[in-house]
């Protein structure tokens, strides 16, 4: 995995550097000691880990976190034990507390290459866009995407909802998002709504025929924006 590193401390940078060269499958592909420059080097150089400290002068990590279209798996790196929820919030791929020791980085590492695999080995699409096969309950299924209502994440699984069953997977929201067509939409950082399959929205919930789904202050903008508004 490529790797980039973003932090405004050198002894930082310097740990992570060696980690990273003392870990095998990584390959370190810069390092930057402000988020603005790593900005834009991300726009047009896609790396696959990216290590990122929060507390930045100009920009923050999370704000940039915030700015790029597509991330990819993010490392938070920080001093402070309160920012774990930050991780959670944007479906980030874990965090380190400094000062980071060698098996914990090498268990968020693992979390990240588990990550980037799930796309291929746990989810299998077919070549029409309304399909998608699904591995649960060991075996393979066939599930035609208009057939989805929500997707609710639990712990390391997610779990798909149709009108008549469930099915529990063993991958990441940002997995899924990458498979999904443009009509289910995150709302939350715990649920991926069908917008086909909405029956109303009332004070910040989505009601569907199985459950109400509530939105989420970071999604509620993009949520909104996704809707035929009359």
């Amino acid at each position: 995995m490529k790797c980039l590193i973003v932090d405004d401390e050198e002894v930082s940078r310097m740990v992570v550097r060696d980690f990273i060269k003392r870990t095998e499958g990584l390959e370190l592909s810069g390092e930057f000691d402000n988020a603005v420059s790593a900005y834009d080097v991300l726009k047009n150089t896609p790396v696959d880990l990216l290590f990122l400290d929060i507390e930045m002068p100009q920009m923050t990590g999370i704000e940039l976190v915030q700015s790029l279209e597509k991330l990819p798996e993010v490392i938070l790196i920080t001093g402070r034990r309160d920012f774990g929820a930050e991780a959670y919030e944007y479906n980030l791929t874990d965090y380190l507390i400094k000062p980071i020791t060698y098996p914990r980085f090498l268990k968020a590492v693992e979390k990240a290459k588990l990550s980037i695999e799930d796309s291929d080995q746990k989810l299998v699409e077919n070549s029409s866009d309304d399909i998608l096969y699904v591995k649960a309950d060991n075996k393979i299924v066939k599930l035609s995407l208009s057939e989805i209502f929500f997707v609710e994440a639990l712990s390391d699984y997610m779990l798909i909802n149709t009108k008549d069953k469930k099915y529990i997977v063993h991958s990441t929201m940002k997995a899924l998002e990458k498979k999904f067509p443009e009509n289910f939409v995150r709302v939350h950082r715990s649920y991926i709504a069908n917008l086909d399959k909405i029956n109303t929205i009332e004070d910040m919930q989505i009601v569907m025929p199985q459950k109400s789904i509530p939105i989420g202050n970071s999604y509620k903008s993009n949520f909104l924006s996704k809707l035929n508004f009359l």
